[in-house]
């Protein structure tokens, strides 16, 4: 058995409005050991973005465990948690995010600008990123003059830099046309390759096939090796 990065033990979310409460996520159990690529797939309203939010440290469990590379999540304080999202894990969202006054390297070094990277240090990795990314003659363009794919590999790259334990991608191909969508994919099975660590989700079986493991979500519970389910979304 590898290192496991993410462990999830019996993990409910529940939202409380007013008199209503509603259970997002139900008891939730999962591992994932280092290099793995997982989709998590599932119908609007699943409980999938809450679970990514949990996984993303921008939310906190009502019950249960949360271990991210073996440390408990749980008892951490907002200043540790967002020191958790910065250094250690690297997000890639449907919408791109990216500041349109900044050219492509500027907003690659944003999360090192907030760990208080040198100057000279967070440059040079922000370039190198783009590189990987297959943008290094784009570096200067902002995003208004890039495409939807290069936005997103600009985003790639930017979740890269800090060089994190896991990237969670959230719908990363759901704004782009059939083309950028597969370029972003295969960058995505490289950097899988590569031996990152990668959680997608979405609600698109023909992305989620792209992945290694692929597991479903559906009323806040978690189905793997499920072709019934997988299919009943399609």
């Amino acid at each position: 058995m590898g290192d496991v990065v993410i462990r999830l033990d019996k993990v409910t979310k529940v939202y409380n409005t007013g008199t209503i409460s509603v259970a997002a996520l139900r008891g939730v159990s999962l591992s994932i050991e280092l290099g793995e690529y997982v989709a998590v797939i599932g119908p609007s309203g699943s409980g999938k973005s809450t679970l990514m939010h949990i996984l993303g440290c921008l939310d906190t469990p009502t019950t249960g465990t949360y271990l991210l590379a073996g440390e408990k999540v749980g008892g951490m304080s907002e200043a540790a948690l967002a020191e958790v999202r910065n250094r250690r894990i690297g997000f890639v969202f449907q919408q791109f995010n990216l500041l349109a006054s900044m050219s492509a390297w500027q907003n690659v070094e944003l999360p090192l600008a907030y760990a208080g990277v040198h100057r000279a240090e967070r440059k040079e990795r922000a370039m190198a990123a783009l590189g990987k990314v297959g943008l290094a003659g784009r570096v200067q363009h902002r995003p208004g003059e890039l495409s939807g794919g290069q936005q997103q590999r600009v985003a790639v790259a930017r979740a890269l830099v800090t060089e994190p334990d896991l990237i969670l991608a959230d719908e990363p191909t759901g704004n782009l046309d059939s083309v950028s969508a597969r370029d972003v994919l295969n960058l995505m099975d490289e950097l899988h390759e590569a031996g990152r660590t990668l959680v997608l989700i979405t609600h698109d079986t023909e992305v989620a096939s792209a992945s290694g493991r692929v597991l479903g979500i559906r009323d806040g519970l978690l189905v793997e090796n499920d072709d019934r389910f997988l299919e009943s979304i399609r």
